[in-house]
C-alpha cells in the first residue's frame, strides 16, 4: 500500500517474519536490525514508489495423464491435481513399473490421497507393449509399485473404488475410449480447448488413441512424455525404460502430426529430492539439521515422504544417487504448467527398433543429417527436446524478499552484516545458497 510510511513498512515486514522464524532460532532475532534497516534503505531515501503488481489472468492447461505408478508418477499425479493452472480431465493407467493391474490401483490410490476432483477418474489400459514382451522394474519400485510408501487407502476401499470410470454394467471404461471422450468433449469441434497429453510411462496408451484416433490429432495441443536420453541410458547401455518398454508405441506417436515434447533423463536427473528438500517436505517450519530428517506434520506429508524414501534407497543402491532420487515424471507436469522453466530445442527424434544392444534408444539428430521438414511428424523435425531445467531451492519464505529483491539491488547489503550473529549468518547461508 502506497499510503503505507515507509518506515512502517520495514517494521511490518519485521513482524511478519519474525511471526514465522523457526523456534531454534527464536533467541537470534537481531535479524530484525537487518530487515528493518534494509527496507529503510531501499525505500526511505528513494523517489521509487513501491510497485503494486496487476494480478495477470490465470491460463489453464487442459490435460490427459497417462501413468504407471511408481512414485515418482505419483508426485506428476499430486501436482497435476494440486496445480492451479492445470485442469486434469482424467488419468489412464498402463503396463510399465509394475503390472497394468497395479499400475491402476495404484493411480486409483493417488486421486483418493490426493483429494482430486471427483470428476477425475483413472481408466485403465494396456496390460503389455503392443510387440515385445513386457517389462517390469521392481528393483526401483517394488513388486507392487510403491515398495514402502504409507498412509495409502486399500485399493479395495470404497474410496478408491469409487475413482475408477465405470460403464453402466459396472465394467472398466477403457483408457482410449475415456482419453478420446474427454479430448473430443474439451475440444467441442474447435470451439473449445485444445489437450496436453502428458505421459509418465510407456506410451502404449497413446499409441493405440493415435492409431484409432487420427481424427482428434487436432484436438491434442501436444504430446509430452518423460522418457528417452540424449546419449544415455538408465535400464541399457543406451535406453532409457519407459522408451525400452515399448519402443515401436514411441515411434507412432513421435510420426503423429502432434508437437511432441521429451523431457530427457538427462535432464531429470538433475530434479534430485535432496535431504534439505525432503526435510522441508516433511515439516516445512523447521530448520533443517545435516543428516536428521524432520518429523512429518501431517499424515499426508508422512505418505509423501515415504514415496521419496523408498525411491531414494532404490536409487542409491542401483544406480548411486547419493544426494537423493531425481523426480523424474513431476517434470512432464512441470512442464505443461510452467514452460518457461524449461530450455529446450527441436530436433528429429526417432526410436531405435532392431539394434540388438541398443533397441528402445532415442535417437537424436542433433547435427541434422535428416533432412527434415517443418511440420511434427513423421517428415519434419518432430520433437521438443528439454535440455535444461531450472532447479532452485527456496526454503523459508520469510526469506524470499532477502534471496530476491536485497541481493539483487542493494549490493550495499554488506554494510549491515556486521548486525548479524554468526549463526544467524550460517542459517542464511544453509537455506538460501547465498555465497559468503
Amino acid at each position: 500500500n502506497p499510503r503505507i510510511d515507509r518506515n512502517q513498512l520495514g517494521d511490518r515486514l519485521f513482524l511478519l517474519a519474525a511471526g514465522s522464524i523457526p523456534p531454534a532460532y527464536a533467541g537470534l532475532l537481531q535479524v530484525n536490525l537487518v530487515v528493518i534497516g534494509l527496507y529503510r534503505r531501499l525505500f526511505q531515501h528513494s523517489n521509487e514508489k513501491p510497485q503494486i503488481k496487476q494480478k495477470t489472468k490465470m491460463t489453464v492447461k487442459y490435460a490427459w495423464l497417462d501413468v504407471d505408478p511408481g512414485h515418482d508418477d505419483a508426485t506428476a499425479l499430486m501436482m497435476a491435481c494440486q496445480l492451479e493452472n492445470i485442469k486434469l480431465l482424467g488419468v489412464s493407467s498402463v503396463h510399465g513399473n509394475t503390472s497394468a493391474d497395479c499400475t491402476a490401483k495404484n493411480a486409483a490410490r493417488c486421486l483418493h490421497a490426493f483429494a482430486a476432483p471427483p470428476d477425475v477418474l483413472v481408466y485403465p489400459g494396456a496390460s503389455k507393449p503392443l510387440l515385445r514382451p513386457t517389462k517390469h522394474d521392481s528393483e526401483i519400485h517394488g513388486e507392487d509399485g510403491l515398495g514402502g510408501v504409507v498412509g495409502l487407502h486399500s485399493a479395495d476401499s470404497p474410496e478408491v473404488q469409487a475413482r475408477f470410470a465405470r460403464k453402466d454394467d459396472g465394467s472398466f471404461i477403457h483408457a482410449i475410449e475415456g482419453m478420446a471422450t474427454a479430448i473430443k468433449d474439451t475440444w467441442r469441434a474447435g470451439t473449445g480447448h485444445q489437450v496436453s497429453v502428458v505421459s509418465s510411462g510407456p506410451m502404449t496408451n497413446i499409441a493405440l488413441f493415435v492409431s484409432v484416433y487420427p481424427e482428434l490429432m487436432e484436438a491434442v495441443e501436444q504430446f509430452v512424455f518423460m522418457g528417452g536420453g540424449v546419449g544415455l541410458g538408465n535400464r541399457s547401455a543406451v535406453a532409457e525404460f519407459n522408451i525400452m518398454c515399448d519402443p515401436e508405441a514411441t515411434q507412432i506417436v513421435l510420426d503423429a502430426p502432434v508437437k511432441a515434447v521429451m523431457i530427457p533423463i538427462n535432464v531429470t536427473h538433475t530434479a534430485i529430492v535432496t535431504s534439505a528438500i525432503h526435510s522441508r517436505l516433511r515439516s516445512p517450519h523447521l530448520p533443517h539439521l545435516d543428516g536428521v530428517l524432520a518429523d512429518p506434520c501431517t499424515n499426508l506429508r508422512s505418505t509423501l515422504s515415504s514415496i521419496i524414501s523408498f525411491f531414494a534407497g532404490s536409487y542409491k543402491s542401483t544406480f548411486g544417487f547419493d544426494q537423493g532420487p531425481p523426480l523424474h515424471d513431476a517434470l512432464t507436469i512441470a512442464y505443461v504448467s510452467h514452460p518457461e522453466l524449461f530450455k529446450a530445442q527441436r530436433f528429429r527424434v526417432d526410436v531405435e527398433l532392431h539394434g540388438k544392444h541398443t533397441a528402445g534408444e532415442t535417437v537424436v539428430d542433433v547435427w541434422n543429417y535428416r533432412q527434415c521438414d517443418d511440420s511434427w511428424g513423421s517428415t519434419g523435425k518432430n520433437c521438443l527436446v528439454t535440455q535444461e531445467v531450472q532447479v532452485r531451492v527456496l526454503t523459508y519464505s520469510q526469506l524470499l524478499f532477502l534471496t530476491r529483491t536485497v541481493f539483487t539491488r542493494l549490493p550495499s547489503f554488506l554494510n549491515y552484516c556486521w548486525i548479524v550473529s554468526p549463526d544467524v549468518m550460517r542459517y542464511l547461508h544453509s537455506t538460501c545458497n547465498i555465497d559468503d
